[in-house]
């Protein structure tokens, strides 16, 4: 189990980099793997992944919670538009995985808010993957 993490982000960057929607809002360069200061808005960041054993008796698994951050010097309604397209993109998609099977992948919550210290806006979007 110990790649299916990095298969699954593969899996997800493909799906999000050729959406030609998606690359309109945030441009060909807008996803990054991390958030640096000086990163042209809007962009979507991969943020936080936390895995944790989901196996049964029978199957091993393993269950992947991901954090896509979507990022504006604009305004709410910006980041709001990145969130309702990577949803659409991302919620019980079935991104084809090389060596482990893709059992779900859903949305979970999207939480909206301006960074205090920068001004911009974010919405950070929750992502629940099963693999097996």
């Amino acid at each position: 189990m110990s790649g299916a993490v990095n298969e699954v982000l593969a899996a997800i960057q493909a799906r999000l980099t050729a959406d030609a929607g998606l690359s309109a809002l945030i441009g060909a360069c807008g996803m990054r793997d991390r958030r640096a200061d000086r990163l042209d808005l809007p962009a979507l960041v991969l943020s936080a992944v936390e895995s944790r054993d989901y196996s049964t008796a029978s199957e091993a698994g393993l269950e992947i919670l991901l954090t896509l951050e979507a990022w504006s010097a604009e305004g709410r309604r910006e980041v709001e538009a990145i969130g309702e397209t990577v949803r659409g993109l991302l919620d019980d998609a079935a991104p084809a995985l090389a060596g482990h099977a893709l059992v779900s992948l859903r949305h979970r919550r999207t939480i909206s808010r301006r960074e205090a210290k920068t001004g911009f806006f974010v919405a950070e979007m929750v992502f629940r993957a099963v693999v097996e």
